[in-house]
């Protein structure tokens, strides 16, 4: 199933909140995160996912992290980190979209807020994935 954010822009900003989900193929069967029958359990992509290696720095309140993101999309982002985040937690972040990526002649530099959804363990390094909330794109 294929899900479209719809999004409005503030008046006199350039920050892009998003307001609602919506299906755009009705039709087809939906896809549910609930453990299936069989144990395994399903996961629902609003997305898709560019695999990006980006320096970022994470904040949350006067807490700051660095971090490498590991893949990207319009509504999230997995990051690679040395630290444990608390799933729920509100962060802000920034990330540096190469031009190459979004086909335009410059590097972007976008400013997030999201939610931490899951963090877990992995050959000595932790993974965070985020969703992203609200975006900016910094002034150039």
């Amino acid at each position: 199933m294929e899900i479209r954010k719809l999004a409005r822009v503030a008046k006199g900003t350039n920050q892009v909140r998003v307001t609602s989900m919506k299906a755009t193929r009705p039709d087809l069967p939906q896809k549910s995160s609930a453990p299936a029958s069989s144990g395994t359990r399903q996961e629902v992509r609003c997305a898709v996912r560019f695999p990006l290696a980006l320096p970022a720095v994470l904040t949350s309140g006067k807490s700051e992290l660095t971090a490498l993101t590991r893949n990207v999309s319009a509504s999230g982002v997995l990051f690679a980190l040395d630290s444990e985040l608390k799933v729920g937690l509100d962060i802000r972040f920034s990330l540096r979209m190469p031009g190459t990526v979004l086909g335009t002649p410059h590097d972007v530099l976008v400013h997030c807020t999201g939610r931490v959804v899951r963090c877990s363990l992995s050959h000595h390094q932790y993974l965070a994935a985020s969703t992203i909330d609200e975006y900016r794109f910094a002034e150039q």
